[in-house]
């Protein structure tokens, strides 16, 4: 185990994982103030005082690590077609900004390797999400977990894997196990601890929605740390923080901005 990880061994009942990680994160950046998984959009997080980002990792065709969300390039570049059709030469050259202002005309589409550097440099904390395109979770996942494993070394906070996809999870899991992984889920499922102990995760992030004080204490309780998808009142924010609810994710970083 990399020494500088050491912190994340973990879990005894009844005593929470260790969390090195800010209360509040930016979702994919910048929230809604700048084009999501963007390099503008970590700037305009660091503006607001965020020292956590979330964003959302894919492979190339030629298997590169780009920050995009959707399998489809359509609605946040000026591409067309499925991200896993495209060389990372040719993600490289779209327009990641224009769609949401012509102030971020021209903002490409980030290596995985940028941001990391970016963040490190900053003193900034990452939320990966690993977002395998169709058919490539287990791929994504390994590929995502030894990129990080290379890029943040001894660098600390490590970053945070999640997925929705728990193919992806467990082959993050198989590649680089030292790292501290979040299952992702839709809706809470009853076997939720089950699931954190197979894939050796630190942290359970959930739908706001789903979201209670017994449930939270039911996760700290097993030894976990939980997390909150996607909060923009600030009143919810606040009541959730306020039962022990470890970190929230956010996209209205004027409102919801992280304690002074």
């Amino acid at each position: 185990m990399h020494a500088s990880l050491r912190e994340f061994v973990w879990c005894f009942p009844g005593m929470p994982a260790p969390w090195p990680y800010p209360s509040h994160i930016a979702h994919r950046g910048g929230g809604r103030l700048a084009p999501e998984n963007t390099l503008a959009a970590m700037r305009v997080g660091a503006q607001h005082r965020f020292r956590m980002f979330e964003f959302d990792v894919k492979l190339s065709q030629d298997k590169v690590a780009v920050l995009l969300h959707d399998a489809t390039l359509e609605r946040t570049t000026d591409g067309h077609g499925p991200v896993a059709a495209q060389s990372y030469a040719d993600l490289a050259r779209l327009d990641a900004g224009s769609w949401h202002s012509p102030a971020y005309a021209g903002e490409p589409v980030p290596s995985f390797q940028s941001v990391a550097r970016y963040a490190i440099a900053n003193g900034i904390a990452c939320n990966v999400e690993i977002k395998p395109s169709p058919g490539q979770d287990v791929e994504t996942g390994t590929a995502i977990a030894l990129a990080a494993r290379e890029f943040w070394q001894d660098a600390l906070p490590a970053p945070l894997l999640s997925s929705f996809s728990e193919a992806a999870l467990a082959a993050a899991q198989a590649a680089a196990p030292e790292l501290p992984r979040a299952l992702l889920v839709e809706q809470v499922p009853t076997d939720w601890a089950d699931r954190l102990a197979r894939y050796g995760c630190a942290a359970l992030n959930i739908n706001h929605r789903d979201a209670s004080r017994e449930l939270i204490e039911a996760v700290h309780a097993a030894g976990y740390r939980i997390a909150a998808w996607t909060i923009n009142d600030p009143a919810r924010a606040r009541l959730l923080l306020s039962w022990g609810l470890d970190a929230l994710f956010t996209d209205e970083l004027a409102d919801i901005g992280p304690p002074a």
